[in-house]
């Protein structure tokens, strides 16, 4: 058994799909399909069940799947201590990242660590659904870390290190009845419309959240993924928003009131998984968002 056909054996297991495993692995289909095969007639039991749709496990792909994540958690430490002792780091870094942290300059962060570290391929993704795509993603094992946010206790098996904080600020067109004032109460906000994000998002779920607790009605008729976006609706007339303050620049033609009465606390953090520790790449992200972040 060569750790080349666990780590195929990973990937077919955990994208559910041959297609997307040979994506994510940079290969051909039929690569995949071969090793897969020849792993399965080496361990003379079938360890993956093709459907029309996508592709199960068995009960003996099951049992093996947590050995082989051991396999390659194992092989990865062994590769890490050697590159550490060479003097450089090596290896992927699989990083998921919202998609507008706002908190933190991205490319710069990671260009730097690309330059004290170029031996590291940097690998990012976004997910759709926001920040619970990226926990998800992370629970199954298709990314070391991800820089997410959002409300509350981390979900379990996952470890958050909180960077920064920023509120959520009710932004509202420059001509709005509220524009001229400098807080609200969440009540007055019943019956407006709302652009968010979709569910998922942490800025959604902060807000879902804070109003749920005053008993006042969320209305979202637009569902947007991008600050500037956001803000572009509401400039427009087309809604109001409750954006992070920190991403809310000046000179846009809208107004900005704090909510005074309600918990709109937005958290980034860096997340880690709970169960597994983290490689030496992972570890010096870690360091390196700590520095940044202090530094910025």
């Amino acid at each position: 058994m060569e750790l080349r056909q666990l780590e195929y054996f990973v990937a077919v297991a955990e994208e559910a799909n041959f297609t997307r495993a040979a994506a994510r692995l940079h290969v051909v289909q039929s690569a995949v399909s071969t090793t897969i095969k020849n792993l399965e007639r080496e361990l003379r039991t079938q360890l993956l069940e093709r459907t029309p749709k996508r592709v199960l496990l068995t009960d003996a792909g099951a049992a093996l799947l947590p050995r082989a994540h051991a396999a390659l958690d194992a092989a990865r430490e062994a590769a890490d201590v050697v590159s550490e002792v060479r003097g450089g780091l090596r290896g992927t870094l699989r990083l998921g990242a919202i998609t507008t942290v706002g908190l933190i300059d991205l490319p710069a962060l990671l260009g730097e660590f690309h330059r004290l570290h170029p031996g590291v391929f940097l690998q990012t993704s976004a997910a759709p659904s926001g920040s619970q795509g990226l926990v998800e993603a992370l629970l199954e094992r298709r990314l070391d870390l991800a820089f997410v946010s959002g409300p509350g206790p981390p979900p379990t098996g996952v470890t958050l290190t909180d960077l920064a904080t920023s509120v959520l600020d009710l932004v509202v067109p420059a001509d709005h009845p509220l524009a001229k004032r400098r807080t609200v109460p969440i009540t007055e906000l019943a019956g407006l419309d709302f652009v968010d994000f979709p569910a998922g998002y942490s800025n959604r779920t902060v807000a879902d959240q804070a109003f749920a607790a005053a008993s006042v009605p969320h209305r979202v008729t637009i569902e947007i993924t991008d600050l500037t976006t956001g803000v572009a609706y509401v400039r427009n007339g087309l809604g109001v928003a409750l954006l992070p303050r920190v991403a809310l620049g000046k000179g846009q033609d809208v107004a900005t009131l704090t909510v005074d009465d309600a918990d709109l606390e937005w958290q980034f953090s860096l997340a880690a998984p709970s169960d597994r520790p983290p490689g030496a790449a992972a570890r010096a992200m870690i360091a390196m968002a700590h520095e940044f972040l202090w530094q910025g």
